[in-house]
C-alpha cells in the first residue's frame, strides 16, 4: 500500500519516523513530509500557536503539495492528531484514495462532501479532550452519510497521542493494539 502519513501539531519527530518505519516493515510504501519545514513543538501549545501563525489554508496546501506526486497511484492517506484532520480532507477530496487511517485525530466534514465507501480506521483515546464524545458521534455519523466505511477504536484511559513513546501521552498496551488493527486494516485494503 502506499501510505501518505502526516505528523500532528507537534511536528515531524522521532515517533512519526518509527511509526513509518513500522509500516514499511509490513511491506508498504510510505512517505512522510515535513509541513512544519523543520520546526518540532515540545508542547501542544506551542504546536498550535506555530499553526495559526502559519495558516490552516497554508498548511493544508503544503499537505496536497507533498501528496500531488504519489496520489495517482491511489494512497492511503493517514494521520496523526492535527495530521489526521488533514488526511481526512485530503482523502475527501481525493476521487482514487484507497483509505483513511486516522491516530488521534479527525476534522469537521462538508455538508454534501461524498466518498464512495472510502475505507477509514479510527483509533482514538476514551476520553479524549481533542475529540469529545459528542464530536465523535456526530463525526461518525457525518463519515456513514458521506458514504465512508468508518471503523471506530476506542482506548478507555489511554492519553491523546498514546501512540507516542516520547510524549506522556504514551500507552505501550493501547499503542500496540492500535497498531495491530491498524496493519490489518491496510492489509485488508
Amino acid at each position: 500500500m502506499n501510505i501518505m502519513l502526516f505528523h500532528s501539531t507537534y511536528g515531524l519527530r522521532p515517533a512519526v519516523h518509527a511509526a513509518a518505519d513500522r509500516l514499511r516493515a509490513a511491506g508498504h510504501e510510505v512517505h512522510v513530509p515535513d509541513l512544519f519545514e523543520g520546526r518540532t513543538f515540545e508542547t501542544v501549545e506551542d504546536g498550535m500557536a506555530f499553526q495559526e501563525e502559519v495558516g490552516r489554508d497554508e498548511l493544508l496546501k503544503r499537505a496536497v503539495l507533498a501528496a500531488a506526486p504519489y496520489s495517482d497511484r491511489g494512497l492511503v492517506y493517514a494521520g496523526f492528531s492535527f495530521g489526521g484532520s488533514l488526511a481526512q480532507h485530503l482523502a475527501f477530496a481525493d476521487e482514487k484514495a484507497r483509505g483513511l487511517l486516522l491516530l488521534h485525530g479527525t476534522s469537521d466534514i462538508a455538508d454534501g462532501a461524498s466518498v464512495d465507501e472510502l475505507p477509514v480506521q479510527l483509533h482514538i483515546a476514551d476520553p479524549d479532550p481533542f475529540e469529545p464524545h459528542d464530536w465523535l458521534t456526530a463525526w461518525y455519523l457525518r463519515m456513514q452519510r458521506a458514504g465512508a466505511d468508518v471503523e471506530v477504536h476506542r482506548y478507555p484511559g489511554a492519553g491523546h497521542l498514546f501512540t507516542d513513546p516520547d510524549l506522556p501521552d504514551y500507552d505501550v498496551e493501547a499503542a500496540e493494539e492500535a497498531w495491530r488493527a491498524a496493519l490489518g486494516f491496510l492489509d485488508s485494503l
